[in-house]
């Protein structure tokens, strides 16, 4: 009977560890809540290791990628097609810079932070649209 019983917790302790992972679903939109157009909502999130981002494809001509020199050090990128629902797992800490490849320019972007970060100084550097890059320090501040 104890064998059963500490086996059984010790089970639970080695698949626990994914059983407290949550998802986050990230709507892909032309028109968001508030007005904006061309917005993932929400904009920014605040994820753990190993936790799940869906991203929706609401509405058409949408896709959600990582973009160039926005993903923590160690981590991989993600690229998803136009109108493409996608899943991805994130379990490197740090910021991400997600991005609409189409309606970059437009400001279709979103942060996701992973774990307890503070975005990283240099994190805007390089060639980042004016309305993309005011979008990425307005979810910059939610950190």
């Amino acid at each position: 009977m104890i064998r059963k019983f500490t086996t059984g917790l010790l089970l639970a302790a080695v698949m626990g560890g994914g059983a407290f992972a949550e998802t986050f679903e990230v709507k892909m939109l032309n028109k968001g809540a508030d007005g904006d157009r061309m917005v993932f909502e929400p904009g920014f999130v605040q994820a753990a290791p190993g936790d799940t981002i869906k991203f929706i494809a609401t509405d058409k001509g949408h896709n959600a990628e990582t973009a160039k020199g926005m993903v923590p050090d160690g981590a991989e990128g993600f690229r998803g097609r136009i109108n493409e629902e996608i899943e991805v797992t994130l379990d490197t800490e740090g910021v991400y810079g997600v991005i609409c490849k189409p309606h970059y320019a437009m400001g279709m972007v979103m942060t996701i932070a992973v774990g307890d970060v503070d975005a990283p100084g240099d994190f805007l550097e390089g060639r980042v649209p004016r309305k993309a890059k005011e979008r990425f320090e307005a979810q910059l501040s939610n950190m």
